[in-house]
């Protein structure tokens, strides 16, 4: 296997093991995927038999599965947790991804620990607490910039634990681990699986003196991730696991974006493989794909780097959280039940079932679902749409319309076939002895497993042309069907040119195929539980807010061990009953809206008229006062529980936790 810091960890995310498996088909080192219960997302559940299934496939390729077990737990969940975990370890699951510290101080087994991007590692304290406490990876906050994660690399030890970035997918508006506006809203809690996204809905803005900033815009509402041109940068940077986001996705999703940073990843190793610090897979085998790639076939909100190269004022999807999709033409003429369009390009075909869209004269986004299509003219490049829909029921749609496509049938049907193969390189010998004849496998890395043909079935016959015979041979003996392997070559040596008939050839190459993928199995090596260092590393502060997530006793336990004097408990106790921050975010409504203080400072005429007073967002009856940290450069959305809230949760906790329930109540009288 390589070495820990020379490897590059490409991650996916797996809803199920039928998703997993494809993940790995298609490039990935590592899939995350939930167990049957405290994954973080609450319908995407599986059971420890389906996760075993997984398991078996991605060793076959030195590939390794993360569970996640990252929500805050309730006392009377953590027994459940623990027998959990010991059911996952035994299933042959790498490492577990986790958020509460509780889990530090309950009776586990020898299974890696990773560290959940619910954590919130923005700082290079926190990341080296973390790694002195037992946690061998580290998905760092996603807002970082590129100095700031090389400060953490500088502070952590490469040998000890790894650094984990998100590269792909949706991003959480709020730092993870620190939004609260679900369950002050709803009573669920993102920190236990169950955000109902209230940063995607539309919001009056509003300022101190009343007047409308923006009308209707998505402003907690961000473009999607996309980390493809920093990949060089964030390695440099200290970085060796990248991170696709979206265990909610489809098949087709995880396919395409995981093809996608497998070839970008392959072509950095190779780019590098003559250098001074080369890198390499962290698993084994080469994946060849029956498709091209390309992330904007798939459902995003437009892209962003977000944080890395610094602080940008365009990573807002403010218009829409939907997918605005790829502009493909405009409607040059409308009919009863069809539009006409003309595309950019002439290259561009339109397909039955599309899905087309365009912004309305509100700047909504209108869906247009295409039923079937016509070529009017190739050379024109001008199509008839027939849309599922009545055109005249479709707002605002008229002619000079930029019309977008977000659904691309044909795309789609595609990735629905089998659209990959991943092979683990292999050298054939096939030598004769007294014996007989032997094929050895020997795998790119080391494996090495033989079968033997007895000359009693061989029947010691010569070939009639030993040329046209050697070479038939090399060609049949190199066939390696449906096992994991392909051949990088073949040497044959023998002291006579044996015919050897494909009735012994073929047992005896699938008997070696057997034999290699058994030592393989055996070879496998678990990955290891980090100690922790003694005397127990001291925790960053003594005195820990709601914002720490303490939900149990036993994470109360965990932080006293650690130094901490002062313990409030996490939000989801409903201790907090008054106005808190219900959201932390580095995400700036001022600044993306060119307000920001900052930006004004030594433009004439307009330095110290705009100051970072709050603002207010309402969504119907509700209501949120954003106050704005600049010295932090940080936004806080400030808010209270509702009264409806605070009676269902205390309800529950009386049900679950009485101790909890009591506190809780304790609060309501103080409030």
């Amino acid at each position: 296997m390589p070495m820990f810091d020379s490897a590059l960890e490409l991650l996916s995310p797996a809803r199920d093991a039928d998703i997993g498996i494809e993940a790995i088909n298609h490039g990935a080192d590592a899939v995350y995927i939930g167990g049957p219960a405290f994954g973080a997302r609450s319908s995407a559940d599986n059971s420890v038999a389906e996760i075993a299934r997984l398991v078996r496939h991605a060793h076959r390729f030195n590939g390794r599965i993360f569970a996640t077990l990252n929500t805050i737990l309730r006392d009377d969940e953590l027994e459940r947790a623990r027998q959990l975990v010991w059911q996952l370890y035994d299933a042959g699951v790498d490492a577990l991804i986790i958020q509460d510290m509780g889990l530090l101080q309950i009776d586990l087994p020898p299974i890696q620990l990773h560290a959940s991007t619910q954590t919130d590692i923005r700082t290079p304290e926190k990341a080296r607490f973390l790694q002195d406490v037992g946690l061998s990876q580290l998905v760092l906050a996603r807002e970082l910039t590129l100095p700031q994660i090389k400060a953490i690399r500088s502070a952590t030890d490469a040998q000890r634990c790894t650094l984990e970035f998100f590269v792909h997918g949706a991003l959480c508006v709020a730092y993870s681990g620190q939004c609260y506006l679900s369950q002050a809203h709803t009573g669920r809690s993102a920190n236990r699986g169950e955000c109902s996204q209230a940063c995607r809905l539309p919001y009056q803005v509003v300022d101190a003196q009343g007047r409308f900033v923006a009308h209707d815009k998505h402003v907690l509402s961000l473009k999607d991730n996309n980390q493809s041109n920093n990949l060089a940068a964030l390695v440099d940077a200290g970085v060796r696991s990248f991170k696709i986001e979206g265990r909610y996705k489809d098949m087709g999703y995880v396919k395409n974006i995981t093809a996608h940073y497998r070839r970008l990843l392959d072509a950095l190793i190779e780019e590098r493989q003559d250098s001074a610090q080369p890198l390499v897979r962290a698993s084994s085998g080469c994946t060849t794909f029956g498709f091209a790639p390309d992330p904007n076939q798939n459902f995003n909100r437009e892209f962003t780097d977000y944080f890395v190269p610094g602080r940008q004022d365009n990573i807002g999807a403010f218009d829409t959280p939907k997918n605005p999709g790829q502009a493909i033409g405009f409607v040059t003429q409308m009919g009863p039940n069809w539009v006409e369009l003309q595309t950019s390009d002439s290259n561009t075909v339109l397909h039955n079932g599309d899905g087309l869209c365009y912004y309305d004269l509100q700047k909504e986004l209108v869906g247009l679902a295409v039923n079937r299509v016509e070529l009017l003219s190739q050379k024109k490049a001008r199509w008839r749409v027939f849309p599922k829909d009545a055109v005249a029921s479709l707002t605002d749609l008229r002619t000079g319309l930029e019309v977008n496509r977000n659904r691309d049938a044909h795309w789609l049907r595609v990735l629905d076939k089998k659209s990959s193969s991943r092979r683990i390189g292999v050298w054939l010998h096939l030598a004769d002895t007294s014996q007989g004849i032997v094929l050895t496998l020997t795998d790119e890395d080391g494996c090495s497993a033989s079968a033997q043909a007895p000359w009693v079935a061989a029947q010691r016959q010569l070939a009639n042309d030993p040329a046209a015979a050697l070479e038939q041979l090399r060609q049949q003996v190199a066939k390696m069907g449906n096992t994991p392997f392909a051949v990088l070559g073949v040497q044959i040596e023998f002291s006579q040119p044996w015919f050897v008939p494909l009735s012994v050839l073929n047992p005896l190459r699938r008997e070696a195929a057997e034999a290699l993928e058994a030592v393989r199995a055996q070879a496998f090596t678990r990955l290891p539980r980090a100690a922790a260092v003694q005397p127990p590393a001291p925790y960053l502060e003594d005195t820990l807010s709601y914002l720490a997530n303490v939900f149990n006793h036993k994470a109360r336990d965990f932080y006293a061990q650690h130094g901490v004097k002062v313990i409030a408990p996490a939000y989801e106790a409903i201790e907090e009953l008054g106005e808190v921050s219900l959201m932390v975010t580095k995400h700036c409504v001022r600044f993306s809206m060119s307000l920001c203080p900052k930006q004004a400072k030594g433009v004439i005429g307009v330095q110290g008229t705009i100051k970072a007073e709050p603002l207010q967002l309402i969504n119907g009856k509700e209501k949120l006062t954003l106050r704005f940290d600049c010295k932090a450069c940080e936004m806080h959305v400030i808010g209270k529980m509702k009264n409806a809230v605070v009676q269902q949760a205390r309800k529950a906790l009386a049900e679950f936790s009485p101790a909890s329930a009591a506190r809780s109540a304790i609060a309501v009288a103080r409030d």
